[in-house]
């Protein structure tokens, strides 16, 4: 566990002075610099430093280093920034360790003329009479700058954003809040705010009364991270809880905006009835839903509709059970009505932040706020610069205390992580076992799959781990399906039912070939809010396009081949586009060769089953929860249907799909 204080290593030369309602004074001729250590899921994972100096012009230059290093993964960025007077960028430049010639991140404003040049395009207008620069990630220094632009500027509404693309939306940052922190040098009063528009959803922030950055988070856009300036980190928990309060008062706010537009008893008439079983498609079908619950479900003809009852008419739709994402990153709560807005009614978080998903699993369960029923798989991995998360277990006797808090606090499951020791993995899945919950996770680097499972695990996250076992020793590939090592694995998994969920739509989006557009394979980008897309078409790298499609189409034979043998399959979508990534998903498991009301299933029945809740979800039937989907268009004649959502019924509220999506940025039209 990380400890919860830490010393004060601050060396800062010199603050800047604050006046009146927030408003910066000049930075005094000494300069500044400080230090901000750097959180992924509350694990340590790199510092960053800068140092700020005046410059002849009146201005400043401030010089930013970062370095994460994160599971093995180290990433270096330097920046320089350069602003005159009122805190007003000038020039601001990224240099990435490693990247590419072309991957440049460089703003330049002179003589009333900007140029942007960015990864995905470049750009040259004049110069706006308030604008800051746009620059990727959530490096603190800059957020300190802009914020001090920001307060010197009266505060606006809206703070345009100098972007290579005239589609960047302006960042939206409001004062929300202000609070004390306890320092070993006293109390300290800090102002928190939030931003929109700089990743998606909203960041939460803290500036002191030195007109200093205390400390970052963000909750949404990917795995959740935090930075704090190291005279701030014996408050660092204190603004975890804090932060986490923020977001469900944004919550509150997104509620406000989307309202159900049918409760209570309600009846959904003339939909093509696709109940999740397995049966024939219904044509002309009738679904009556009260108090939450499935109450009727049949062909018009023969289920007759309550007298008065309110008639949600669904004449050229189909109507599915609410789709299940068995592979989320849960980091906001702008990730509840994005999923929602997708036909997503439950999803899997696989590791987030113990304190967010409680609280916005017990809101959601609660109060009905805006989200998916959220199961939670709890993390746990070894520590040290390798581990993921917060929770280590090195010893046997550790693992079985993670399990015991995790099992406590109603997780339903336990992903164990890459680092684990054989040992610690046998104590973990011999406690969540005597527990009542599964194992899930990636098989740890000590074992493959033949050792993950007799250790205990019940299923596997990602289709890299069956088919790293499939190969002999020290290769590489590909896998030979018909080799005895491939079908010794698959029989094993059908025997002990070790459920997967491939992820292939992510191992598409992060490895795809720089020269395919991702919005070709995932159409979802085009109406997706800006940060996202923008995001996602910068990923891929310089891969070989045939190689690329090998690789994808050998995967697929490994799903078909898992599915063929009876190994269960749920779909889930990792770090991809919220919501339509349980699409893609699904997309790739037909063109892998499986029916479209098999991988329907995966979404649906089928994960409800390996989550043990297949008695009261996972399909249109009487007495089961009411988690509905509508869309135009026929799946289970082309799959790709399932994007066109309009209407979805969670726990037996029916809401639009649109509205959903307008309240955090999706722009889809059916």
């Amino acid at each position: 566990m990380r400890p919860a204080a830490f010393a004060i290593v601050l060396s800062l030369t010199t603050a800047l002075a604050v006046s009146g309602r927030g408003q910066p004074a000049a930075p005094t001729p000494g300069g500044e610099q400080g230090r901000y250590a750097t959180f992924s899921l509350l694990h340590e994972i790199g510092s960053e430093t800068y140092s700020a100096s005046p410059a002849a012009s009146g201005g400043s230059v401030t010089t930013i280093a970062a370095t994460l290093s994160d599971r093995g993964s180290t990433r270096a960025s330097t920046w320089t920034l350069k602003t005159g007077g009122g805190f007003a960028p000038t020039f601001l430049e990224e240099k990435r360790a490693g990247a590419a010639a072309d991957e440049v991140w460089r703003t330049q404003i002179a003589a009333d003329t900007v140029t942007v040049e960015e990864p995905g395009g470049r750009r040259t207008l004049a110069q706006p009479p308030l604008a800051y620069v746009g620059f990727p990630g959530m490096p603190a220094a800059l957020q300190m700058a802009m914020m001090r632009y920001w307060l010197a500027h009266g505060e606006p509404a809206a703070l345009p954003l100098l972007r290579a693309s005239d589609q960047a939306p302006p960042l939206e940052i409001r004062r929300v809040g202000a609070e004390s922190v306890t320092l070993p040098t006293g109390p300290a009063k800090l102002t928190r705010y939030t931003v929109a528009n700089l990743l998606f959803g909203r960041e939460v922030l803290w500036m002191d009364a030195q007109g200093r950055l205390a400390a970052v988070m963000t909750f949404a856009g990917g795995l959740p991270q935090e930075q704090v300036l190291e005279a701030y980190r014996p408050a660092f928990d204190h603004l975890v809880v804090s932060g986490v309060r923020q977001e469900m008062a944004d919550l509150d706010e997104l509620d406000r905006q989307v309202r159900p537009e049918a409760t209570g008893a309600f009846a959904i008439v003339g939909a093509r009835l696709i109940d999740g079983t397995g049966a024939p498609a219904v044509p002309d079908s009738v679904v009556i839903v009260r108090d939450g619950r499935i109450v009727a479900a049949g062909a018009r003809a023969t289920t007759p509709l309550p007298s008065g009852i309110k008639v949600i008419h669904a004449e050229g739709q189909s109507l599915l059970p609410g789709l299940w994402e068995m592979h989320s990153h849960y980091s906001g709560v702008e990730f509840g009505p994005a999923l929602l807005a997708a036909g997503v009614t439950t999803a899997r978080d696989c590791g987030g932040e113990f304190g967010f998903l409680t609280a916005v699993r017990a809101k959601i369960e609660r109060e009905h706020a805006l989200g998916p029923r959220l199961l939670l798989a709890g993390l746990i991995d070894a520590g040290g610069p390798l581990g993921f998360g917060a929770v280590d277990a090195e010893t046997p006797a550790q693992g079985v205390a993670a399990v015991d808090r995790y099992a406590d606090a109603g997780f339903n499951q336990i992903k164990v992580y890459t680092q684990l020791k054989p040992d610690v993995l046998t104590a973990i899945s011999a406690e969540a076992h005597r527990r009542g919950i599964t194992v899930t996770g990636h098989v740890p680097a000590a074992v493959d799959a033949f050792g993950g499972i007799a250790d205990g695990m019940d299923q596997i996250n990602h289709l890299q781990f069956v088919t790293r076992a499939m190969l002999p020793e020290g290769s590489n590939g590909p896998v030979d399906l018909s080799s005895d090592r491939a079908k010794h694995l698959i029989t094993l998994m059908k025997e002990r039912q070790i459920v997967v969920d491939p992820t292939e739509g992510w191992g598409e989006m992060a490895g795809h070939p720089k020269s395919v557009s991702a919005a070709s394979f995932e159409p979802g980008l085009r109406a997706a809010p800006f940060v996202l897309a923008s995001k996602f078409e910068a990923l891929g790298g310089p891969v070989d396009e045939g190689r690329f499609r090998e690789r994808m189409a050998a995967n697929g034979r490994v799903i078909k081949a898992l599915y063929d043998a009876g190994v269960p399959i749920v779909a889930g979508s990792d770090t991809g586009l919220i919501g339509y990534g349980v699409d893609r998903e699904l997309e790739l498991y037909v063109q892998a060769g499986l029916p479209p009301i098999a991988a329907i299933q995966t979404a649906t029945l089928g994960a409800a089953r390996a989550m043990k809740l297949d008695h009261e979800s996972g399909s249109v039937e009487v007495g089961k929860r009411a988690d509905l989907m509508l869309v135009n268009g026929d799946p289970l004649a082309n799959i790709s249907d399932l994007r066109r959502v309009t209407k979805v019924v969670r726990a037996g509220e029916l809401y639009d799909s649109l509205a959903l999506g307008r309240s955090v940025g999706f722009r889809r039209t059916n």
